[in-house]
């Protein structure tokens, strides 16, 4: 048996944990600079704001209907995700993390009531983060994706768990799920199964394999078995990531060496950062630039640069040495440049890595990274940086972003006692 456990409105839901008084009230999460609608709560939803919307053309509904409008707080909302995620892990020795707000669980062998294992896996969280989860718990991971749309569509009856264990409750919640909201068919598949008169998952589990397989190749033919009942989609181990890319879109053109200097140190130190979390080194660095785009009249300049390392490494002092060589060779004076990035790729294991004769990162450096990134942990971010890093606390346009509760010392939530 797999267990789905899905956050409710996640970064609605976080914003609430520090702020009861939104409870009831809609909410809507803006994406970076403020642009369009990507997070709503179900009283958002209800007021028809679609996701994606964007934020300046839906004013005047959030001022009618007192809509809450947030900025996207990713360190908040990354810090909840980990801690959610922390205490599930206790229920299960083999954990999936699918995204920020969902995992699978395996629970084979577990000689437990399901659906009280469930209900308790619920109120350890909601008694832990204050977030409220959906769980869903079947014999395959299409099917527990299927029961935890159940539990969160129908929270009176199931409580927030529902567990299909039966052919009965099998079959009854594929003829209630339309094709389109199957996990993982999308839009394109969803218009081939209509065509093929599939309007619900049962009639896609009806369909001959052959058709499945060669309209939806090899995937759609696992989905199919999973939504069966046959185990199909198996657990899937978290990976080290392969590559770590930070770019963002400046909040103003920028024309100045200096200026995109402090962008690209400050995007490789936040790379490296992740890196050296996941104990890896780095053999290559891409630093890359973009003009402003929507300025027709103006040249259009999209130049890159793959920086081939002497030596592996993580250290933010080396990395951002590099990517300043690499920012020198791509950099045109009398151009306006609107956003820009650092790809750190290629690499290698830490702990594996055999050092070489002759060029070798400076090994002072791993102490020295150990204790800054422990001093950013302990006090606040970017508390220890590098001279040439961006000092600017707010780069892009965030207007309506929340305190840093639990990733800020400065921000910590504040409880006045009579």
């Amino acid at each position: 048996m797999y267990a789905l456990i899905d956050c409710n409105n996640f970064y609605a839901s976080c914003e609430r944990v520090f702020n009861p008084a939104l409870n009831g009230r809609p909410i809507v999460v803006l994406s970076n600079n403020d642009g369009c609608v990507i997070a709503r709560s179900n009283e958002a939803k209800k007021l028809g704001i679609p996701m994606g919307a964007p934020a300046f053309e839906w004013e005047s509904l959030f001022r009618r209907h007192e809509v809450k409008v947030f900025s996207a707080n990713f360190p908040l909302y990354g810090d909840m995700s980990r801690r959610v995620m922390s205490l599930l892990a206790h229920f299960s020795p083999e954990q999936e993390i699918y995204s920020i707000d969902e995992c699978f669980l395996n629970l084979r062998g577990m000689e437990v009531d399901l659906q009280q294992y469930g209900l308790q896996m619920k109120a350890r969280v909601e008694k832990g983060t204050g977030i409220p989860i959906s769980i869903g718990i079947a014999p395959t991971k299409a099917l527990a994706k299927l029961a935890n749309r159940i539990a969160k569509k129908f929270p009176g009856e199931t409580g927030g768990s529902y567990v299909i264990d039966s052919e009965e409750k099998r079959v009854k919640g594929l003829r209630w799920l339309k094709v389109e909201d199957i996990w993982g068919v999308g839009r394109r598949n969803a218009k081939k199964l209509y065509a093929a008169g599939a309007c619900r998952a049962l009639d896609f589990t009806e369909l001959p394999e052959s058709w499945v397989l060669k309209h939806m190749t090899i995937t759609g033919l696992s989905l199919q078995k999973d939504l069966r009942g046959i185990p199909t989609l198996e657990m899937v181990p978290v990976e080290r990531k392969k590559s770590i890319a930070t770019t963002r879109t400046f909040e103003t053109d920028m024309r100045s060496f200096g200026e995109l200097r402090e962008r690209i140190t400050t995007f490789t130190a936040m790379s490296a950062e992740k890196l050296r979390e996941q104990k890896s080194l780095c053999r290559r660095l891409v630093v890359f630039l973009e003009t402003n785009r929507f300025k027709e009249h103006e040249t259009q300049y999209y130049p890159s640069v793959l920086v081939k390392l002497p030596f592996p490494t993580n250290s933010t002092l080396e990395l951002v040495r590099f990517a300043h060589a690499g920012l020198q060779q791509i950099f045109k004076r009398n151009l306006y440049f609107k956003r820009g990035g650092v790809m750190l790729t290629d690499f290698v294991d830490a702990n594996e890595f055999q050092p070489s004769l002759f060029f070798n990162s400076d090994p002072r450096h791993k102490k020295l990274m150990e204790t800054m990134d422990g001093l950013n942990r302990k006090y606040h971010k970017d508390a220890v940086r590098v001279a040439t890093q961006d000092t600017r606390k707010h780069k892009m346009r965030q207007e309506h972003l929340s305190k840093h509760f639990t990733t800020d010392i400065r921000e910590i939530l504040e409880v006045q006692t009579k």
